[in-house]
């Protein structure tokens, strides 16, 4: 047996060093550099990355992205050529919105059959690519480059790994040509121990301005919608908004479990009626909460607190900042809790804003019991019926992913959301959830994982593949389809713009209507758990029966009629 050394095993090094957990894989043949190195790493019984394949790339990317969410980590993802990046485009798309750091490579030939001496395969021959698979993937990664030689592939893939996890954090992009991999590498003869990228930190000038602007505020509010993102952010937020009694708001878009839904200073989801009489409202890791972007909620300062805060992918975006502190979100509200315990705090001013939130946040939490009651009329199963019986059966300790479009708002609302990394909703198109579920479960094997689906959403997935996933990576998640049988979102779009036209007078709409296949069938081809839930008296048991299933082993596929 020949022991090769060559650029794929200069590709596992370089992981190696970047202490990549996963290589995740919709694999192609430029590929085969990467198999042997992994080959011999088992052979060796030598410690380095698990290969984790799928049967499609947009998996293989929403894969690493679930994991890189829980862990905080980044994770290398290997596709085919030109048309694999195309393929899985949309995931790394949507790692970028995220800011989710990760190395995704693919590869084509060079010689393409004209160098004598490398006897490489006719199908580089046919044209996979337009010259340059990076110019595909330029407008959604971070960055994305050509390996310009053998000779600096391993170099080139540690700096992938270094620039992905630098703020603002997302996808890097490689293009390995197959002769990169199949040259000879020599090692580096000390090669370095690759360091943790920097937690960036404010200026303490900053800390010292936006603490005073706290201190002296009679009626500060907290607007966030992706501080949660980090679990040490959560618990600086929590102990930043108790000790100087701050009500928080969860914007419009929340993508995670940022605070407590159920602290007495919570004031809800996209509720901004707190901010008519704020003096000092601050953003915490929210890009722009409230729409449309030139409606300023408020006469006072508004303070932006995010260590990117400018999103450069966004085509327009309207802050109204009036201040930035700009680093990392848990160390700049840790710096602000210190500034804030330096100082003489107002006790009286602080009590009273407690009891005024508290007031608040207690008519609040009414409201939602009283929304779920009234959805108790009858056998139908309202969305929010749903949303009870999750909050009744599903352990505290679930880890909720949300891919729904009308019914969000009420999933977000009412879905318990009380401890770090409970909650997530990603970025860009639709068809990432199962991925994202199923990288989530892998990096939390012992929590439960439950993904809120709609039937719409749900059909832009690569279902059978991802279930594929979830079977031969032993990934058991539940999945609730949330069946109205309908792209919800296209009538009221529709009739949002014409409210007294043809269609909604004739209820006569295009585009709208969904003839679904049984979606709960899809498990049986796998030896899953599926079941339909027509009524509400249903719906406890059903998901007894999901969670049993995944305890056991299997993915469970709730199709739950909702009625609207």
């Amino acid at each position: 047996m020949k022991n090769y050394l060559d650029g794929g095993e200069a590709i596992l090094e370089a992981f190696r060093k970047l202490k990549i957990d996963y290589i995740m894989s919709s694999p192609g043949s430029e590929w085969s550099p990467i198999w042997e190195a992994l080959a011999r790493q088992k052979l060796d019984n030598k410690p380095g990355p698990t290969f984790v394949e799928s049967w499609h790339e947009t998996l293989a990317v929403n894969m690493a992205t679930g994991y890189t969410l829980m862990t905080g980590r980044p994770q290398a993802v290997l596709v085919h050529a030109g048309v694999g990046v195309l393929q899985g485009s949309m995931g790394i798309h949507g790692a970028l919105q995220n800011e989710i750091p990760m190395v995704v490579m693919s590869g084509e030939s060079q010689t393409l059959g004209e160098d004598p001496a490398l006897d490489i395969e006719q199908q580089w021959y046919g044209g996979l690519t337009v010259g340059g698979i990076e110019r595909f993937v330029e407008p959604v990664a971070k960055w994305a480059r050509a390996v310009t030689s053998p000779h600096t592939l391993y170099e080139s893939v540690i700096r992938a790994g270094e620039m992905a996890q630098r703020v603002p954090k997302g996808p890097i992009y490689l293009n390995v040509a197959l002769e990169h991999m199949l040259h000879d590498w020599t090692p580096p003869a000390a090669a370095r121990e690759v360091p943790p990228a920097p937690t960036v930190r404010p200026r303490q000038e900053d800390v010292a301005e936006i603490a005073e602007l706290v201190r002296i505020a009679k009626s500060p509010v907290i607007v966030t919608e992706t501080a949660g993102r980090d679990p040490k952010a959560f618990s600086a937020l929590e102990e930043f908004a108790d000790l100087l009694a701050i009500g928080v708001i969860n914007g419009r878009v929340n993508a995670y479990a940022n605070f407590p839904t159920n602290h007495p200073l919570y004031l809800g989801m996209g509720r901004y009626k707190a901010l008519d009489q704020a003096d000092l409202v601050l953003l915490v890791g929210a890009r722009a909460p409230w729409y449309p972007p030139r409606r300023r909620p408020t006469s006072g300062k508004i303070v932006a607190i995010h260590d990117h805060p400018l999103k450069e992918h966004m085509v327009y975006q309207n802050l109204h900042a009036d201040h930035y502190l700009e680093g990392d979100i848990a160390e700049s509200l840790t710096l602000l809790i210190a500034a804030a315990k330096s100082t003489k705090i107002d006790a009286a001013a602080v009590s009273a804003r407690r009891q005024r939130w508290t007031r608040e946040h207690d008519s609040y939490v009414a409201e939602l019991r009283a929304e779920r009651e009234k959805a108790q009329n009858g056998s139908a199963i309202d969305p929010l019926s749903l949303m009870g019986a999750l909050g009744e059966v599903m352990p505290a300790d679930t880890i909720y992913v949300d891919e729904t479009i009308t019914h969000s708002p009420l999933i977000r609302q009412h879905l318990p959301q009380t401890t770090p990394q409970s909650f997530f909703r990603g970025s860009g198109g639709l068809g990432q959830g199962i991925g994202t579920a199923l990288g989530i479960k892998l990096a939390a094997p012992k929590r439960p994982v439950a993904l809120l689906v709609g039937d719409g959403s749900f059909l832009y997935n690569p279902i059978i593949q991802a279930l594929g996933a979830s079977k031969r990576h032993e990934l058991p998640i539940v999945i609730v389809v949330l069946n109205n049988k309908k792209y919800e979102a296209m009538r009221k779009g529709h009739v949002h713009h014409y409210p007294d036209g043809a269609s909604a007078s004739k209820d006569l709409h295009y585009g709208v209507t969904i003839d679904g296949p049984d979606y709960e069938e899809f498990a049986n081809h796998f030896g899953f758990h599926g079941q339909r839930v027509e009524t509400r008296a249903e719906l406890e048991g059903a998901l007894q029966s999901a969670l049993a299933a995944t305890k056991a082993g299997k993915t469970a596929i709730l199709n739950v009629m909702v009625s609207r």
